[in-house]
């Protein structure tokens, strides 16, 4: 059976969001195939202990790696924690990499379900 591609982005203000997420969901995510943004993969594997594919920082190209994955059909989840109250200097990246996620079936998840 083929593993799962899922990507994890999380912007500053969501990372701890993200790891308590990952961690609750470590089995699930460890049948998987990861990649994340720099820093939240970084901070990821450290904490929660997952492989990860680490690529570049969001601003610095990692949301673009992402889009150009999903739109090659080469992801099958991403979890995106936004936050959606700070302005981001990738701004642009950030809504293309939405756009890539809008023209495939990847319906994104951008924030945790209330509990």
């Amino acid at each position: 059976m083929k593993k799962p591609k899922v990507a994890l982005i999380a912007h500053d203000g969501k990372k701890a969001e993200m790891l308590a997420l990952a961690a609750e969901y470590q089995a699930f995510l460890s049948g998987c195939t990861l990649c994340a943004t720099g820093t939240t993969g970084s901070r990821l594997a450290q904490s929660v202990g997952l492989t990860i594919e680490k690529l570049l920082s969001g601003p610095l190209g990692g949301d673009l790696q992402i889009g150009a994955r999903i739109a090659e059909n080469n992801m099958d989840l991403v979890i995106f924690l936004r936050d959606p109250m700070t302005s981001q200097p990738h701004e642009p990246d950030i809504n293309a990499l939405v756009r890539a996620m809008s023209t495939t079936s990847l319906a994104p998840p951008t924030r945790r379900p209330p509990n």
